[in-house]
């Protein structure tokens, strides 16, 4: 039985490694595939039961061996919504089943993948090249928290992002403590503040309340030259109309103690009307050091009115030390902070992958919003995950359930390349074709051993 139970051997060799084949021609094929894991294969001798010094011969099988665990290199890509794994992970993936009235159906089971060239299709879903639909965790838009606990399809819709009224300018700057006005002159002691004496009506008391401060158009040039530019800010109604506020620095002598005022311009002329300055109503008193004294952190305008346009309430936030009166060589005021809370409408304009995981969508206002949160899936056995079509995996009970979080991170603008490599592949090739020659040589030469034994006979 020697001769037989050796050719037996060879042929059972002789199938292994055609199956050792079979992996290499696949991982080869896949070797540009994005995402592809390659399968590794392992030779398992099987033998019977026998004495140690009498050993009856045994026979050879291919097992596969999967390398789901072994990342392939990552390079860069031109698309915002490609993104690639570096660690451990699985993007979670939808599969499609159909559609009704438009709108697609997916499969409610969840599925993984590292292939990571997602782009948007025409219903606003996140689709690899493999036709697998990204999922994520829901997010508010306005907080950014996550607000969902399921992984579910991401979909992006093109509509329009709503205007936001503005409620709040942020506003932070150094007043000098000699203002170089257009009316000042170094040998005019005084020169530097603003002079009631040559306005029509004192600028900072009229009538006696807040309401009525206000530089009429009479005045406006002579207001300008004894004042400074505080700067200007974009702000928008609850329309998303823009509009624009001019802020101007005016310093008093009020009783002994010099005071700044702050003046926004109400009318522009825009209307047809003359330029007309309002005082925010707030007096800034700064200290010896410098600081405010009294602290003035916010200031409320009520029913602040640009060009006829009511923009309501508001709020002027100084914050803490936010503005201040340190000596400045130049005498001008120096807007260290200027900006606001309100946009604009906006139309879609892009859609990225963050490589914190974030699905951000970018609009014609400037304005970017997150979306969806990408989680990552993690399993304690992946190289027992089943193998789909399109580089995707399913969990089986030998690979356990997916854990969400898995310890890898996000690279935005990058895929993960196979990682079959063809110098590896055409190594194993040539060992795995002269092991199939040499186990064809055993059979060839058991056969005429067997013919030397019929021989014999004759």
């Amino acid at each position: 039985m020697g001769i037989f139970g050796a050719m037996t051997t060879a042929i059972t060799g002789l199938q292994a490694q055609s199956t050792a084949l079979e992996h290499i021609s696949n991982n080869i094929a896949n070797s540009q595939t994005v995402g592809f894991k390659r399968t590794e294969t392992s030779f398992l001798e099987l033998v019977p039961d026998s004495r140690a010094r009498n050993q009856a011969l045994g026979v050879v099988q291919a097992v596969s061996r999967p390398t789901n665990d072994v990342n392939g290199d990552i390079g860069a890509s031109d698309l915002a919504t490609h993104v690639a794994i570096n660690g451990d992970g699985y993007f979670i993936v939808g599969e499609q089943i159909g559609t009704t009235d438009g709108n697609l159906l997916f499969n409610d089971e969840d599925l993984y993948t590292r292939r990571g060239d997602f782009e948007l299709d025409r219903f606003g879903n996140l689709v690899n090249g493999a036709g697998y639909y990204l999922k994520g965790l829901n997010v508010d838009p306005v907080t950014g928290n996550v607000i969902s606990s399921l992984p579910e399809v991401i979909t992006v819709t093109s509509d329009f992002l709503p205007a936001e009224a503005t409620t709040t300018i942020d506003y932070r700057a150094n007043l000098p403590q000699i203002p170089f006005s257009n009316a000042y002159d170094p040998a005019v002691a005084g020169s530097e503040l603003l002079n009631p004496l040559d306005f029509a009506q004192d600028p900072t008391t009229i009538n006696g309340t807040v309401a009525d401060r206000y530089i009429s158009a009479d005045d406006a040039n002579t207001f300008i030259d004894q004042s400074l530019s505080g700067g200007a800010i974009t702000t928008f109604d609850a329309a998303g109309q823009a509009l624009n506020v001019q802020f101007r620095w005016a310093k008093f002598d009020n009783g002994g103690t010099e005071t700044w005022n702050l003046f926004y311009l109400e009318d522009s002329g825009a209307t047809g009307t003359d330029p007309m300055w309002r005082n925010a109503g707030q007096e800034y008193i700064f200290g010896a050091d410098g600081q405010l004294n009294p602290a003035v952190s916010t200031l409320t305008v009520n029913a602040l009115t640009i060009d006829g346009t009511n923009l309501g309430n508001i709020v002027i936030d100084h914050g803490t030390q936010g503005l201040t009166q340190f000596a400045d060589p130049n005498g001008q005021a120096q807007i260290l902070e200027l900006s606001q809370d309100g946009f604009s409408a906006g139309e879609l304009t892009n859609i990225v992958i963050s490589d914190a995981g974030r699905v951000v969508a970018s609009y014609s206002n400037g304005r970017s919003i997150d979306l969806a949160q990408i989680e990552l899936a993690a399993f304690n056995a992946d190289g027992f995950l089943e193998k789909l079509d399109g580089s995707a995996f399913r969990a089986t009970q030998e690979s356990g359930a997916a854990v969400l979080g898995g310890n890898g991170t996000l690279v935005g603008s990058s895929l993960e390349s196979s990682n079959a490599d063809i110098a590896d592949e055409f190594t194993k090739l040539i060992v795995t074709q002269q092991a199939y020659a040499a186990n064809t040589r055993i059979i060839s030469t058991g056969d005429e051993m067997i013919q030397e034994v019929l021989n014999m006979i004759r």
